[in-house]
Formats: C-alpha cells, structure tokens, sequence
C-alpha cells in the first residue's frame, strides 16, 4: 500500500507535537483535545504508512521517519503559506511586490546589481529590498516573509533551495592613514599581526568563517574585532574599529577619502548565494537563475 499525501492540518499537528515533545502541551497550543489528537496522528500514521514517535516515559521522541517529515513538513507548510498568501493576492488584484532579503555582507547597491536582470525583466513588478543579519535572513525566507535571501559565502542547508549567482573578488579596506593603504595591493600574508574588523565572530557566520580561513591558509592565526556599529556599509568598519577590513567594494577611495580599498593577493573569490522557500515557482526566480 503507497502512502497517502500528508494533510497539510495533520501536518501542522505533528509538527506542533514534535516541537513540544507532548501531546498533552501541544493539544492546548492547538485548542484541540488530546483525544482528537492523538486519533489524528494516528490517522496520519496510516497515510504515511510509518511510525513517527516513541515515546520515552512522559516524553515523545521522532523516529528516523518522524525527524524527516519534521524537516521536510516544515518547508512543505511554509511554501503552502506563500502560495496561499500568492493566489489570495492574485484574487484581489493586488501588485505582488518581491521582497529581496541581503545580509550585511551584501550592501544595498550590490543586491540591486544581482537582481537588475529581473527588475530589467518584469518593468510592472515592485522589489522590496531588506537587510537581515544571517539568522533573521534564513527564518525570513523560510516563513514566506523574503521571496529571496543573498548571502555571501555557499552555505549548505537541507530546508531551502540555494544556488550562486556569481563570485566577488574580495579586496581590502584599510584607514587612509594605515602603513599599507598607499599599495596597489596587499599580500594577505601581510595581515599578519594587524586587527581585522568583521560584521560577525566566527560561529556565528559563515562569511566570517570563511575569511578567517583564508588567513589561517595564508600561514598566520588572524586577530579580529566585531565591528560596533552594525548594518553600515562594510568599507565603513576601519572608520570605528581602526581595523583593515574585508570587503568587495571597487579599489580607490571610499568614505570621503578617509578610508582606501586596494587588490589583495593573491586573489580571493567570494560567492553571492541565493535561498529560497523549496516547493515553490517564481518567473522573478528563474530570471536570476538562467544568468
């Protein structure tokens, strides 16, 4: 016997139990009897032809299938949300605006740049761009509220679809004054010893994570600071910090002429990573993709 398709109210049931991890807690949330509840997770049981909890005294734990629905069912739901929050725009005739999400390590005129062939492509839409940090980004996209996420770095991730729109060659931000700031380029092993400023601590960023690794590579233990002011343009952080910077802003003068963006070398490519909610069809989407 084929299992069935999930019911999407079943569906957020389950994921209302597992997140809890009772049945007895999530009936409350979900202003259901227990009783209800249960006979739904078992019916659900049934259509999926599979076991989903065990339980471990009070508590309910997933099995290997339960842990898969719980991951492929809150993307399903999500995506469900949009295209129901799409049609019911539709109906009314509303002008559905695509909202574009970039982290700090993105600016403002860089994400247009990446979008520009599909505000190029639909003259009728209307873009909404945002700036989240990392974490925000990725909830954001998931729950419908950004249409697509930008990135730097290539993050794998089982709960939403990415591809990369292009790489960035990374260059280097220092303070006018700075004994390196006059050359045409900076050998990275040169950062030896000085403080480099980053939007985000390793851990917490992948796009820190990945700077850091490029100067463990070049043979030196980086010394970093996190910048203190937060969403600025990244070439502003050696103007608080004192620090060189990386960034991906064309060579010259920057901030007035009190900061300098010269090469580094050897050269250092960056991605530019787009996310979006899996199970779901945008005509904006597949513009940017077939670039």
């Amino acid at each position: 016997m084929s299992a069935e398709v999930p019911d999407l109210r079943r569906l957020r049931q389950f994921i209302a139990i597992a997140e809890s991890g009772s049945v007895t807690a999530a009936a409350t949330g979900l202003h259901v009897s227990q009783q209800a509840l249960s006979s739904s997770m078992q019916q659900l049981e049934r259509d999926l032809n599979a076991t989903l909890f065990r339980r471990e005294g009070r508590r309910l734990t997933l099995t290997r299938a339960g842990e898969l629905l719980l991951a492929e069912g809150r993307t399903l739901l999500a995506a469900a949300r949009t295209v129901a929050e799409r049609v019911e725009s539709a109906a009314g005739d509303a002008a559905e605006v695509f909202v574009v999400g970039h982290t700090p390590a993105l600016s403002g005129s860089e994400a247009y740049t990446l979008l520009e062939p599909a505000i190029d492509a639909f003259p009728d839409a209307s873009f909404t761009f945002r700036q989240l940090y990392p974490d925000q980004l990725g909830d954001a996209v998931l729950d419908g509220t950004v249409h697509l996420g930008l990135r730097r770095g290539v993050v794998p991730t089982n709960e939403l679809a990415t591809a990369v729109l292009g790489y960035d060659r990374v260059r280097l931000a220092l303070p006018r004054e700075h004994r390196l700031a006059h050359q045409p380029a900076v050998d990275i092993r040169e950062l030896a010893g000085e403080r480099i400023a980053l939007w985000a601590p390793p851990g917490a960023s992948y796009y820190s994570d990945f700077l850091m690794g490029a100067c463990r590579r070049a043979g030196f233990e980086p010394d970093y600071v996190v910048s203190r002011v937060q969403g600025a343009a990244t070439v502003a952080a050696p103007l608080t910090t004192g620090a060189v910077t990386f960034v991906t802003t064309a060579p010259g003068p920057a901030m007035d002429g009190r900061v300098v963006v010269t090469e580094l070398e050897p050269p250092l490519l960056v991605g530019a990573q787009a996310m979006w909610q899996r199970h779901t069809a945008s005509a904006v989407r597949d513009v940017l993709l077939a670039k």
